[in-house]
């Protein structure tokens, strides 16, 4: 029995929530072969208080592909458009009383709300709507004029003022009037120049748009249809203004308004190259990847600072030497401080981060910005309704930082390398560092006893916590990588509303190719400083010890050998396929076969590489353990064989977290936030076949 026969029949008996969910399955199952059934959902869904917006994105399609056009035009203008007139009007006429008397537009004939060529149709409370052209007799696509996304490369060339063909977003005008400099600030005629091929349009637009936050301070120049031929004006010939007149002013701390997050997607990801590519920019403020922990402590720091001080003097005297008094005064007297003029302080007053910085652009400087975490973990669980759940703290933190909320613009972008490869880096990184930081403990020990036997590290009955004795081990690293999802969009998340995945092998073997579109993403424009990689001026830096210098390509074939075994990459490349398809890696060592429940157990008891190191590790936590027995240390053989009771027990558990977690995702890989909300993938920054250099990697 068809959907439509289903929901007829559930409406007759009065059951009209299974009926509206079986009439919303009928529209989807018609695939548009069943125009009458579906114009019987829509109404049925919205006469019984159904989601109203499946009702209204029907009517749109059923409209646009010419069904029922005179029955649906009166029923959308009467639910829709018609309780909405008075605000779109008012909203309409607002605008065009501010801008007769805005200086810089130079039409005064607007036209009677009547005879504007758009309706629009209110779709939700978010700012969304959807267009109507009564000359095409079509409804155009869905609108969200706050969409929180930055569409185009505006700030592409700044050798001239900024001009951009037809905005429309209210999100990108604010942005422009937010992040462009005033012409008297930097001593140069810098308006921002706005073409609109068609005054009709530019006229219909204004029922949706709110002009009065965009012309406070006269940055913009309106020009209208053939009137672009007056880019760039003399406005000392035509309105006697001299802007030469003026010095450049240093940057006002709530003059920095955007941010550029480089997400961390997982360990040993090529974080410090991209860094290093930005640096020296003339529109960017850099500093290295900063521990998320230590930007809080340095927010929370420069707000005591502030907040302690009885005067400026004070303040300028507690805050050196990590600021300057210029910047430091500006902090000291600003209302309403937060998290983010904070931060944009530290980074003004830092040589490092203004090393390359332009004091003269026609821009405002973003934040250039990585927060690190030691390890990027994340966690699965299926949820009531079978889905699985991607869960990560790292994450929460973030979201939860009233450092983000404080930035309205917001670019994030996230570098993505060859997941195996990845993963050897991260082992060979961890185990370098457990057994450097075992060298040192022992070392410390050995003076300890030298100098008159003190006391070792305290000892705890079930061994040393590895962080509070910072024993560094290697962690379940193969579970942590294919449980992380970071590359992922959380609808929900605001940090990613306007990202895109960008490969380190791209960047490595196509540097132009990638970083001119990077660039052109981020909307910053691609400069010389962009060619080479740097750290305050050094050129090839080594930004860890044994990392590769610039754009040399041996991080892209190197294969860890010693660190990742062919059972461990098959696990990966398989429990990771969608992404490797998706972002256009091809697999090495996955065959394409179907994987078992048994397969998944072979493969897990073959990470004898992984289990090496993290055996190595581990066991020198356990064996700083005590075992006591009524209040006393038992002898040492009894605690050694209780030591390696517990070290074979965590290793056992380590395999069973793995083959538990694995079964979960041969279910499949579909994932949801905490809410149920799919995630889906991030986008894949393309680049222009014209300027790659070497073949694309795969």
């Amino acid at each position: 029995m068809k959907a439509i026969e289903i929901a007829r029949r559930l409406a007759a008996l009065g059951q009209m929530e299974d009926a509206r969910r079986a009439y919303s399955l009928a529209i989807h199952e018609s695939g548009g072969a069943d125009p009458a059934g579906e114009l019987e959902a829509a109404v049925y869904i919205l006469q019984s208080g159904g989601d109203y917006r499946t009702s209204y994105t029907c009517f749109q399609s059923l409209y646009n592909r010419g069904h029922f056009q005179e029955e649906i035009l009166p029923l959308m203008e009467k639910v829709f458009y018609e309780p909405n007139i008075r605000l779109l009007k008012g909203r309409y006429e607002r605008n065009c009383k501010l801008l007769e008397k805005y200086p810089y537009l130079f039409r005064r004939d607007f036209l009677p709300f009547e005879e504007l060529p758009i309706q629009f149709f209110p779709y939700d409370d978010h700012n969304g709507y959807v267009p109507f052209y009564p000359a095409q007799k079509r409804f155009g696509d869905f609108i969200n004029f706050k969409n929180p996304v930055v569409s185009r490369n505006f700030f592409r060339d700044l050798d001239n003022p900024i001009l951009a063909d037809d905005v429309y977003s209210q999100y990108e005008l604010e942005y422009l009037n937010d992040n462009v400099r005033k012409s008297e600030n930097i001593g140069r005629e810098n308006h921002i120049y706005l073409h609109y091929t068609s005054w009709e349009v530019f006229c219909s637009y204004l029922q949706c748009l709110n002009m009065r936050p965009l012309l406070e301070d006269t940055k913009l120049v309106f020009l209208v249809e053939d009137e672009i031929g007056q880019y760039p004006i003399d406005f000392k010939a035509r309105f006697g203004i001299d802007y030469s007149q003026y010095p450049v002013k240093p940057l006002g701390i709530r003059e920095v308004n955007r941010l550029i997050w480089h997400t961390q997607l997982s360990s040993h990801n090529g974080g410090d190259f991209f860094n290093e590519i930005f640096n020296n920019h003339p529109n960017l403020l850099v500093l290295p990847s900063i521990m998320m922990s230590n930007i809080e402590m340095l927010i929370d720091d420069s707000r005591k600072v502030m907040e302690l001080a009885e005067n400026v003097t004070q303040a300028i005297d507690a805050a050196s030497p990590w600021s300057n008094p210029r910047v430091t005064t500006e902090l000291y007297y600003m209302r309403d401080r937060t998290d983010k003029d904070c931060l944009v302080a530290r980074y003004l007053a830092d040589e490092v981060a203004t090393y390359g910085l332009d004091p003269a652009s026609r821009i405002a400087p973003a934040i250039f910005l990585q927060p690190h975490f030691p390890n990027m973990v994340c966690s699965l669980r299926a949820n009531t309704n079978g889905q699985t759940v991607v869960e990560s703290g790292n994450d929460d933190i973030l979201r939860a930082s009233p450092l983000f909320r404080c930035f309205k613009y917001i670019k994030t972008f996230t570098p993505m390398r060859r997941f195996t490869t990845s993963h050897g880096a991260t082992v060979k990184f961890m185990y370098r560092m457990a057994e450097e930081q075992a060298e040192r403990f022992m070392k410390a020990e050995e003076r300890a006893q030298a100098e008159g036997g003190g006391a070792s590290p305290k000892r705890g009955k079930n061994g040393p916590e590895a962080e509070d004795e910072k024993i560094s081990v290697v962690s379940d690293v193969i579970s942590e990588r294919i449980f992380n999802r970071s590359f992922m969009i959380d609808p929900e998340n605001r940090l990613y509303k306007d990202c895109v995945a960008v490969r380190f092998e791209d960047g490595k073997l196509n540097p132009k190719a990638t970083f001119t579109a990077l660039a052109a993403f981020l909307d910053l424009p691609y400069t010389e400083s962009m060619t080479y990689c740097s750290l305050a001026g050094q050129r090839d830096p080594e930004s860890l010890k044994g990392n590769d210098r610039g754009f040399d390509p041996a991080a892209i074939y190197r294969t860890y050998d010693e660190y990742i075994n062919d059972d461990e990459r098959y696990f990966i490349e398989y429990f990771m396929r969608d992404v490797y398809v998706y972002y256009g890696y091809n697999f090495l060592w996955y065959d394409g076969k179907t994987v078992t429940e048994s397969d998944v157990d072979r493969l897990v008891e073959g990470f004898t590489t992984l289990n090496s190191f993290i055996y190595k590790t581990w066991k020198r936590v356990f064996d700083k353990a005590e075992a006591t027995q009524n209040g006393k240390r038992v002898d040492a053989a009894l605690e050694k064989q209780l030591q390696k009771q517990l070290l074979d027990k965590r290793m056992k558990e380590f395999e069973e977290n793995r083959k538990r977690n694995a079964k979960i995702l041969l279910e499949g890989l579909r994932f949801v936030n905490k809410n149920g909300q799919p995630l889906r993938m991030m986008p894949k920054l393309e680049l222009d076949p014209a300027l790659l250099e070497q073949p694309l990697y795969h």
